[in-house]
């Protein structure tokens, strides 16, 4: 399965982000799952990318010319696109992907999954949609959902696809589920 993660390229100040990424990188390695993600070498972007690779993993980068330009890409990874533009790259992380997770991070993150929640929502993508609700960090997110949903400008059957989770276990099973395994 390709597992296509959206992240951040800092760190954060948190040091579980770290470990969880790391966490969620050797799941997916030692899965047999292939990691689609920005391809960037940097912050969590690199943790994650390091973690499937040293767990046997494959690792997909998709980055834009001007990153690959400034140095920002990982070089170790298996396979690395090069796109023209962000929304290239965002169109290519999606076409690649099976499942989407948003593990927390800044603005690009939530602009990418919004993106895959709304394809879901249309009925455009059936795929998951998992956000990673780490110690909480996208509990404003889940509560703007609900609050679309109660004022009716969304509703729970639109939403079903989108999925929050707090930890790797509950990302394996649900990953299980969806994949009768």
């Amino acid at each position: 399965m390709n597992i296509t993660v959206y992240l951040g390229a800092n760190e954060g100040k948190e040091p579980h982000l770290k470990q969880a990424v790391r966490e969620l990188g050797t799941w997916i390695g030692e899965s047999g799952h292939t990691l689609i993600y920005g391809g960037s070498k940097c912050g969590l972007m690199g943790e994650l990318a390091e973690s499937v690779l040293l767990a046997g993993g494959d690792v997909i980068g998709v980055e834009p010319r001007f990153f690959v330009e400034e140095g920002f890409v990982y070089d170790d990874i298996t396979e690395l696109i090069v796109t023209e533009t962000m929304s290239e790259r965002k169109t290519t992380m999606i076409r690649l992907g099976d499942a989407f997770i948003a593990f927390p991070g800044g603005t690009g993150t939530l602009e990418e999954i919004a993106e895959i929640m709304s394809q879901a929502a249309l009925g455009f993508l059936d795929a998951p949609c998992i956000i990673y609700n780490l110690n909480g960090y996208y509990n404003d997110l889940k509560a703007l959902l609900l609050h679309m949903a109660e004022m009716e400008l969304s509703s729970e059957e639109r939403q079903q696809g989108i999925h929050f989770v707090s930890g790797l276990q509950e990302i394996t099973d649900l990953l299980q589920r969806r994949s009768g395994g």
